[in-house]
């Protein structure tokens, strides 16, 4: 195998659960390939450096091996070697000081925007 869809290596090794979810990923410019923002079908080959966002967090590989079907974790680990940055110690979430009531509507409004909503 020469080459291989980036969207099914990025299954392949366990990056994303699905394919769908790392086809939407390359749409929407999270993944990128030797620094390019790259479409779904980009062929990948052995060599490569793919970074990006990924559920996981930030993410940065250089492409070990290829292969096209999800497999288990320890063959997905040997696609690629790891030179992703340390994750970052930030809380996921807001914390409210105990006691402190109802959240006001500038406070809802803020948490709504924190989560994505």
């Amino acid at each position: 195998m020469e080459s291989v869809r980036i969207d099914r290596w990025l299954v392949a090794a366990r990056i994303f659960k699905s394919r769908v979810l790392a086809t939407e990923a390359c749409t929407g410019g999270a993944v990128k390939v030797n620094g390019e923002t790259v479409k779904p079908s980009r062929a990948l080959r052995v060599g490569e450096e793919v970074s990006g966002l990924a559920p996981r967090g930030r993410i940065v590989l250089f492409v070990l091996a290829l292969a096209e079907k999800r497999l288990s974790a320890p063959l997905a680990r040997a696609l690629y070697e790891d030179r992703s940055p340390p994750p970052t110690e930030e809380p996921e979430f807001a914390v409210r000081v105990r006691g402190a009531g109802r959240p006001t509507k500038t406070e809802r409004r803020a948490i709504s925007r924190f989560r994505g909503y």
